[in-house]
């Protein structure tokens, strides 16, 4: 499971084909992807914004900036972490993603990033 710490935050990021949503005769391939933000520091961070970068085997590119993370902009502890599942739709059976989350320290009002580390996204058909 890739991992980055920045600034005492870790992302750790567990990829997943999902067979069962995935058309691959009309091109659609759908990737689900598990995310843990850890705050490993002194300091309560909030999420506030995700930027992705998301990448096909065709040079196919896109990103994605919104605020939050699945409608939500949590507050994490120190020692707590955060977790959520999204997924991702791509027309090639192997790409990748990675990206960063706009944080801020609550107690200082400091903004920083905090790397999303580079993932593959592989359908299972292509691991046999």
């Amino acid at each position: 499971m890739p991992t980055f710490l920045t600034d005492n935050i870790s992302v750790s990021v567990k990829p997943s084909y999902e067979n069962k949503h995935s058309s691959p005769v009309n091109g659609r391939y759908v990737f689900s992807y598990t995310i843990e933000v850890k705050n490993q520091g002194d300091l309560t961070v909030q999420l506030l914004s995700r930027h992705w970068y998301i990448f096909d085997s065709e040079g196919t590119h896109s990103e994605v900036k919104g605020e939050g993370v699945v409608g939500e902009q949590p507050v994490i502890h120190p020692g707590q972490s955060h977790g959520y599942q999204s997924f991702c739709n791509l027309k090639t059976d192997v790409g990748m993603m990675w990206g960063s989350y706009l944080m801020k320290e609550v107690e200082t009002g400091r903004l920083f990033e905090a790397a999303i580390p580079e993932f593959q996204l592989i359908a299972s058909m292509r691991l046999n």
